[in-house]
C-alpha cells in the first residue's frame, strides 16, 4: 500500500498532471463567475465587446468571419451579424462527431437546429472556403493571448486546421488573467478582446 501511495504521489507531481489540475480548478472558478452574470450585464458587456471588435483592423479586413453561438452566459457576438451581414460572410461551428467540428454559413434570419450538444447550428452545408477571422470563446485567456477551453479539445483541433486564419479570443474582464496554465499543443490567439481592453500578441 505504501508503494502504491508513493506512485500516486509521484504521478500527481508530473508536470502535465499538475497543469491539468490547474486547468480544471481555473475552469471551475471562471465558469461559476460567468454563470452568475445577469442578463443586463451580459447584454451590456457583449455590446462593448462587439463595438471593440468592429473597430479592429483584423475584423475590418476580414471577409469571412467565424463566430459562435453563446451558451452558459458566454459573450454574445450575434449583433455583429446584424450590423455587418451585408458586408461579410459569417460562419458558425457545428459538431459532427465526438472529436470533430466543422463550420457552416450563418445566414441572418434563417432558423438554426439543435446540434450534437444542444447548441444551435445552421442547416447549411459545410463551409469549404477560407476563413479570415475566427472569434473564439474560452473559459479563460491570459495577457500572452493563450486560451483555456472547456477541455474537450474541439477548438484546438479545429484551429490547427486553419493556421492562416487570424484568431481573436473573446471574454469578460474577469476571464483575462496575467498567466494561465498551458501545454505545447494549446493554440494561441492573435489578440484577446474584453469589454475594457483589446490585447494584441
Amino acid at each position: 500500500m505504501l508503494f502504491q501511495s508513493q506512485l500516486i504521489d509521484l504521478y500527481q507531481r508530473l508536470p502535465w498532471v499538475y497543469i491539468r489540475r490547474q486547468k480544471s480548478a481555473l475552469r471551475a472558478l471562471d465558469s461559476q463567475k460567468r454563470r452568475v452574470l445577469t442578463e443586463d450585464e451580459i447584454k451590456e458587456q457583449s455590446r462593448q465587446i462587439v463595438d471593440r471588435i468592429a473597430q479592429m483592423p483584423l475584423f475590418q479586413k476580414a471577409k469571412t468571419v467565424m463566430i459562435y453561438y453563446p451558451i452558459h452566459n458566454e459573450v454574445d457576438l450575434r449583433h455583429l451579424v446584424k450590423l455587418f451581414h451585408d458586408e461579410k460572410t459569417f460562419l458558425l461551428p457545428a459538431t459532427t462527431s465526438k472529436k470533430r467540428m466543422e463550420v457552416r454559413q450563418y445566414v441572418k434570419g434563417e432558423p438554426l437546429k439543435r446540434g450534437r450538444f444542444g447548441i444551435p447550428e445552421p442547416n447549411t452545408p459545410a463551409w469549404t472556403g477560407t476563413i479570415d477571422l475566427i472569434l473564439t470563446p474560452g473559459v479563460a485567456f491570459d495577457k500572452r493571448c493563450r486560451r483555456l477551453g472547456r477541455g474537450g479539445g474541439y477548438y484546438d483541433r479545429f484551429l490547427k486546421q486553419y493556421r492562416t486564419a487570424k484568431k481573436v479570443g473573446v471574454c469578460y474582464d474577469f476571464q483575462l488573467h496575467t498567466e494561465i496554465p498551458h501545454r505545447w499543443f494549446d493554440v494561441p490567439m492573435n489578440a484577446v478582446v474584453t469589454p475594457s481592453q483589446s490585447i494584441g500578441c
